[in-house]
């Protein structure tokens, strides 16, 4: 029966991770990846039944938000088409760099919300050293790799995953230095969750354009990378030893969190998203006439539901807790939760017209999904199955890299040259 639940609990964090990945794809980078990163966190808050981890709600959420975000930076639009390549070194150089670029967003988002888990007055997370070493190693990794050494990922796109590596490469250091083993449990198996997920996403991208069948499969590729990196944070997270950290955080210190949160990434998300150009561009498509006026609506409308969602939180979560320490109820962490989640999935509705329009049949999956979830959560129980170190990660590796060999194998025999095919190498 546990592990049942156990199970069922890791199911409804990939799919929570997986669904906001996938609505990340009409907002893309650093922006989409952190609010897609912060609900998969709060969906693993709620799923423990910790209060003590109730208090640091925006604390971790704001550290889930950083970390997956920051593989935002990355560019792998050519990576995935070498996937789609008809010679075996390219397709298999090229899922094992979508293992390398969703490994990043796997380890350090999981590693930054493990480490706020763990903070407490007795093992304290000195954050400024975290920076800084960071910042170092993801200069020095940058230069030498790409400026120095020219190890080229993905030419002539952005190479900035060797600055996303160094930053990987510190945390690992950080958290094996400092013995925070916990969190770096939530990092491996988060990265190798989101590495595996992204890779199997290109395969599956790759059969259902093979297949014919009118549907975005781009998208599938994004679900996968966001539902088993979803599936490895949870499983980080749930078979982990947590000692009990402080019960109750200061105001003083969640006002930065609470907004960056739900003020600052949504912001972004609508400066960077919400043009008028391009919702004309879109609606313009779907309705006859001008659609100036109704591009404006849709504008301002969503930024006073960011604004209006701000204001609700600040007040609510803040501003009328009556003493210095606060503490978040598991009623407050749900309806944080659900709110996040469902302002995401209304913002794709609306950017891609999918309100007044049947055209993009996966919006509509957005909400089964959500409506599972809502459905599921209240009958879960918190479960946490610590179990010993694994001390076969050499060969757990090397039979992920075969696994991803046999993917590559299998795609190059079922088709022949694709629309979007790229080519590293040259034979």
């Amino acid at each position: 029966m546990k592990n049942k639940q156990l199970l069922l609990n890791l199911i409804i964090v990939g799919m929570t991770l997986g669904t906001n990945w996938a609505i990340r794809g009409q907002f893309g980078h650093e922006q989409g990846a952190a609010w897609a990163g912060a609900v998969g966190a709060l969906v693993i808050i709620l799923l423990s039944g910790r209060v003590d981890w109730n208090s640091k709600l925006f604390k971790a959420t704001m550290a889930a938000a950083i970390g997956w975000g920051l593989g935002g930076l990355m560019s792998y639009g050519v990576v995935v088409g070498y996937g789609r390549g008809t010679d075996f070194v390219n397709v298999y150089y090229g899922l094992l760099m979508l293992f390398v670029i969703g490994g990043l967003y796997g380890f350090v988002g999981g590693g930054l919300f493990g480490l706020v888990l763990v903070d407490s007055k007795a093992k304290k997370v000195n954050w400024l050293s975290l920076f800084t070493g960071s910042v170092a190693s993801a200069i020095v990794c940058y230069f030498f790799i790409i400026i120095e050494w020219e190890w080229f990922m993905t030419p002539p796109r952005s190479e900035v995953w060797a600055a996303c590596l160094g930053v990987g490469a510190f945390l690992l250091w950080f958290t094996k230095h400092y013995d925070f083993s916990s969190a770096l449990r939530v990092a491996v198996f988060s990265g190798l969750g989101g590495g595996f997920g992204f890779a199997f996403g290109d395969f599956l991208q790759v059969l259902g354009n093979v297949s014919g069948i009118s549907f975005n499969f781009w998208n599938v590729m994004e679900y996968s990378l966001g539902f088993f990196g979803g599936l490895g944070m949870a499983y980080g997270t749930f078979t982990s030893s947590w000692e009990s950290s402080d019960q109750l955080q200061t105001k003083s210190s969640n006002l930065i969190p609470i907004l960056f949160v739900v003020l600052f990434i949504p912001f972004v998300v609508w400066d960077q998203t919400f043009s008028i150009e391009k919702i004309q561009g879109i609606y313009a498509k779907l309705l006859s006439g001008d659609v100036t006026e109704i591009a404006w609506i849709i504008k301002i409308g969503v930024l006073a539901l960011i604004l209006l969602n701000t204001a609700f939180f600040v007040i609510n979560y803040h501003f009328r807790k009556p003493n210095e320490l606060v503490q978040y109820s598991n009623k407050e962490v749900k309806t944080f939760f659900f709110s996040h989640f469902a302002l995401y999935t209304l913002f794709s509705l609306l950017i891609t017209g999918a309100l007044i329009s049947t055209y993009r049949i996966e919006q509509y999956l957005y909400l089964v999904n959500l409506i599972v979830i809502l459905i599921v959560i209240p009958k879960l129980q918190p479960v946490f199955s610590p179990v010993g170190e694994n001390k076969n990660w050499g060969r757990n590796f090397v039979l992920l890299l075969l696994i991803i060999a046999v993917l590559a194998f299998i795609a190059i025999n079922t088709h022949g040259e694709m629309p979007g095919m790229q080519r590293r190498f040259e034979f």
